[in-house]
């Protein structure tokens, strides 16, 4: 029983992952997006756009990639992509998280999520470079439609947002392309700033 209590235990703590408010709005624009509704909309965009990736990926290993890389937010939190100061301590709050939030789990579960974890943020295999694509094309799709709202909220840059997605297209081409052209799109309407247009506004 006590495999299962601890199981059992690790899935109550996963409900607070409900609870943590990213800085993307839902497309109408009417809220913003919970991690957990992040993670959902990752694994269903996997199993949906995996014939973009640029190299064969195990999908079922790719899926459960995306729906638990966010798991160390319950106790790191969400860090807003262009937050200089908070992602300055990202790495060290994710890994202590992760220490803790695997570590509830039975050792052979706990080992192979963790495995997991830490092969999305090396970003080498052909699963975890589509993954991270996924990741950052996501919040563009929806900023989009919410005709840029947390862009215009913080004051983005276009060459902040191309920093941020420098890696994309090692994940897809295909989808790398058009993001981009979504991304110009939002710069002509004035949604995202254009270069050299000052500095991004505080994230809070």
């Amino acid at each position: 029983m006590k495999r299962l209590e601890q199981q059992l235990r690790f899935l109550m703590e996963l409900d607070k992952q409900k609870e943590i408010v990213r800085q993307t709005y839902l497309a109408d624009g009417s809220r913003r997006e919970t991690d957990a509704e992040h993670a959902w909309h990752l694994a269903l965009m996997c199993m949906i756009l995996s014939e973009y990736a640029n190299e064969p990926i195990d999908m079922a290993r790719t899926v459960l990639m995306v729906l638990t890389h966010d798991l160390v937010e319950i106790d790191a939190g969400d860090t807003y992509a262009y937050d200089v100061q908070g992602n300055e301590t990202k790495k060290e709050r994710e890994l202590r998280a992760a220490d803790r939030i695997y570590g509830l789990l039975p050792e052979d579960q706990g080992a192979y999520l963790r495995e997991l974890w830490d092969e999305f943020e090396a970003m080498e295999t052909p699963e975890a470079k589509f993954a991270n694509a996924l990741d950052k094309i996501q919040p563009v799709l929806l900023t989009d439609q919410a005709k840029g709202k947390s862009w215009r909220e913080h004051g983005v840059r276009k060459e902040q947002i191309m920093s941020r997605n420098v890696r994309t297209h090692e994940g897809s081409e295909v989808l790398w392309d058009h993001i981009r052209k979504i991304i110009e799109k939002n710069v002509d309407a004035g949604f995202i700033r254009g270069e050299g247009s000052g500095e991004l506004s505080s994230p809070l």
